[in-house]
């Protein structure tokens, strides 16, 4: 079958001050583990069978009239808050750009594992099989839970033995591909600005105008990196609350995490909360919880500061501070929103639905009631009728019986969503950290992926019966629409430490 998919070289286009050729490692194996088929379809790669996909996603032979080479991303970033000039792409590249067929955006496919990278550094520029494994899991499940997410596009395992501090050793190799809605992260933009690139941070801002947010274009050039960092305010604020909403804790948010579109990527020490805890950390390394569960929010405002410091060097300070004040109460509205589409049930008043799920949370915090277990029971609750839960003795009480009525007296959002056998499940599809330890042993000690598969395919049935509509071109980072909020809530941050204007000479 032929291949329908659109490919372009827009970032590659950009030239070599934002990315270098290099060239993928030569693996001794290279066998299928996971391919996306119903986002392949959406490429037009599905078409592509199994061993010619192996030789494009394993052994990276170019598509057919594909120019461009893989290209490793240059960029900077904060890590835990210390700016790192030495970073890049160390273990994966931009192997291709194609258009999304159904709402032509630009989507990207991109590595990880894929070798050594002059951002290397001292690392191998590999990926283990479990981290592989994770991230699919991972990508899988937010999207079932309406996250903006990079989809998980192709697992191949490579044959090496890797030596790891952090998990048994040797153990296997693998090499990921994501589609992703851009790897344009904020530290792209702090590169630039770190080395006094103004030109460079200009063509930056209209590459993302032409190919991610048109409108940005229409605006006047003087305010336009204030106008991209207002969406870039708006995406963050978006993609933060469903985070919340769903009980993630991304773990690393970092500046070079962030992506400018306002998708979540790059999987390492993830986890989903068992239980309300605000202060629940992911990476067993982040010993002060600075990426907790409940301090999500404010590291990525912190992340947003860091972006407006670095786009500094080419707008005013003042309309950056008026940008960076859309974000807490975009912020605020979008988590309302959030939470109740996990519900399936329609916000009100701002004030009233905010003090509701103020309640609802200190609730689910003081009972331990299970997260996910949670807007199982109550999905679209208003048309609910009985109830098959584990934890069903938790709901009684006074105080239950405030936050049930809550719930029970607000709209239904289409509730012909019950109908999904899904919902008559006592438990829902879960993606605890006990269950990834419980598959990957499987697979480790005796090459069984009877339970990976099982798990995707209890997420998929998930995502059915959530049914959530797909982050599509009409609903990104648009700038219409964008709250407002009366208080300037921040300040701009410097694009590096030592550079309070943010115009620090080359390391």
């Amino acid at each position: 079958m032929p291949i329908a998919a659109r490919f372009e070289t827009a970032f590659a286009d950009l030239g070599d001050d934002f990315s270098d050729v290099v060239a993928p490692a030569s693996f001794p194996m290279a066998r299928l583990r996971y391919r996306n088929d119903r986002w392949a379809a959406r490429v037009g790669l599905d078409g592509v069978a199994d061993p010619d996909w192996t030789e494009h996603f394993g052994r990276f032979r170019p598509f057919p009239d594909y120019g461009a080479a893989p290209r490793a991303i240059r960029y900077h970033g904060h890590q835990f808050r210390h700016y790192n000039p030495d970073l890049g792409d160390g273990r994966g590249f931009l192997f291709a750009q194609l258009r999304d067929l159904e709402d032509q955006r630009l989507l990207d496919l991109a590595t990880k594992g894929s070798g050594q990278t002059p951002y290397s550094r001292a690392g191998d520029g590999r990926l283990t099989l479990k981290g592989g494994v994770r991230e699919v899991l991972a990508t899988a499940m937010l999207e079932a839970r309406g996250v903006y997410t990079s989809k998980s596009f192709s697992l191949i395992e490579t044959g090496e033995a890797l030596m790891r501090n952090d998990e048994p050793s040797p153990t296997r190799a693998s090499v990921l591909v994501r589609l992703s809605h851009s790897h344009i992260r904020y530290g792209v933009f702090q590169r630039h600005a770190f080395h006094n690139r103004p030109d460079s941070l200009r063509l930056l801002i209209d590459h993302c105008g032409e190919h991610y947010f048109p409108e940005l274009m229409e605006t006047d050039e003087a305010t336009r990196a204030a106008s991209l960092l207002a969406i870039a305010c708006r995406c963050a604020a978006q993609l933060v609350a469903s985070w919340m909403a769903t009980g993630f804790v991304h773990g690393v948010l970092n500046t070079d995490n962030m992506n400018i579109t306002g998708e979540s990527f790059d999987y390492g020490p993830y986890r989903f909360l068992q239980a309300a805890d605000p202060s629940f950390t992911a990476a067993y390394f982040d010993e002060s919880g600075l990426y907790a569960f409940g301090r999500q929010p404010e590291a990525v405002f912190w992340n947003l500061k860091q972006l407006a410091g670095a786009l500094s060097l080419v707008c005013d300070k003042e309309a950056l501070v008026a940008a960076l004040a859309l974000y807490p109460h975009a912020y605020r509205v979008a988590l309302i929103h959030r939470m109740f589409a996990m519900l399936a049930i329609a916000p009100g008043n701002l004030d009233a639905d905010g003090a509701f799920l103020e309640r609802l949370f200190t609730w689910m915090a003081e009972t331990g009631a299970g997260w996910e277990q949670f807007f199982h029971d109550w999905f679209c609750a208003p048309a609910r009728t009985g109830l098959d839960s584990p934890q069903r003795a938790l709901y009684a009480g006074p105080e239950w019986a405030v936050i049930e009525s809550g719930l029970r007296s607000r709209t239904p959002v289409d509730e012909q969503r019950l109908r999904h056998p899904y919902w008559s499940r006592g438990r829902p599809a879960s993606l605890l950290i006990g269950e990834i330890e419980a598959l990957w042993r499987d697979i480790a000690e005796a090459d069984d992926w009877e339970g990976f598969h099982a798990k995707l395919a209890e997420i998929e049935a998930a995502r059915e019966a959530y049914a959530f509509q797909p982050q599509s071109a009409d609903n990104v980072g648009s700038l219409a629409g964008a709250p407002q909020e009366r208080s300037v809530g921040a300040a701009v941050g410097p694009a590096t430490p030592a550079s309070p204007a943010g115009r620090a000479g080359s390391p």
